[in-house]
């Protein structure tokens, strides 16, 4: 599937870069690496991960790593990353 992102997303993912690059350059390297192997295992399998509490919107755990990645599937060929978060912060509004 194609794999679209909102600009949310992007700023998400270069936060958390950011943030772990000054604490531990490759610790952050093997978060990004993972958040962006979770996008990949959701194209490849866009039924497979759990619903959120708002219609049209899923949510895959990065187990390893405690972020969550939303998205939604947007026709039979397109998925789109709504956004991405460790599960320590406050509940999204997407996650009520």
């Amino acid at each position: 599937m194609r794999v679209r992102y909102r600009a949310q997303v992007l700023g998400d993912i270069d936060e958390i870069g950011r943030y772990l690059e000054k604490r531990n350059p490759s610790g952050a390297f093997n978060v990004l690496r993972a958040i962006y192997a979770g996008i990949d295992l959701i194209a490849e399998q866009p039924y497979s991960s759990q619903r959120s509490n708002v219609p049209d919107v899923r949510v895959r755990v990065v187990r390893r790593y405690r972020y969550k990645i939303f998205y939604s599937i947007i026709d039979d060929n397109t998925i789109e990353i709504i956004h991405v978060r460790h599960t320590s912060r406050r509940p999204w509004q997407g996650e009520r």
